[in-house]
């Protein structure tokens, strides 16, 4: 359990930062905009960032390319899912016409329900989550060059 702590810590709190970044974009009207999710990958990059980080502080002799991925892919893994049921949560309990709003804004003609468009949100996190992880992981890989 001691290997996961960490990265279940950090994608809580990546949670809660996503979470009050769609709250602070409802308090203002934009959460119907979805050219501001771009800012969530942010948000999640520098959590996975951070716990990879904090790894590789734990263990810097032990620290290997698969434990920084395995850290990384837990932490944006519990941020996503805790988003997906917030969000599933705020569009059929808190603001029931917010899926109305989201889909007319898009302007797709689409006719889809909550089911889908969560489905859409877990998806685009896990995706998030994979690329961010495997970005982040450029920066802490150990290097196969020789110092000359």
């Amino acid at each position: 359990m001691k290997n996961i702590s960490l990265p279940i810590r950090f994608g809580l709190v990546t949670s809660a930062v996503l979470i009050a970044y769609f709250l602070v974009l409802a308090l203002v009207g934009k959460h119907t905009n979805p050219a501001f999710s771009f800012f969530n990958a942010l948000i999640t990059g520098f959590g996975i960032y951070e716990a990879v980080r904090f790894k590789k502080l734990e263990d810097l002799t032990g620290f290997s390319y698969g434990e920084g991925f395995k850290t990384g892919l837990i932490t944006g893994g519990v941020a996503t899912i805790v988003f997906t049921f917030f969000f599933l949560t705020y569009a059929t309990e808190v603001n029931s016409a917010f899926l109305t709003e989201l889909l007319h804004t898009i302007k797709g003609g689409f006719d889809a329900d909550i089911g889908m468009v969560t489905f859409i949100v877990a998806v685009m996190g896990f995706a998030t989550t994979v690329v961010a992880t495997l970005t982040v992981m450029q920066l802490f890989k150990k290097t196969g060059n020789i110092h000359q």
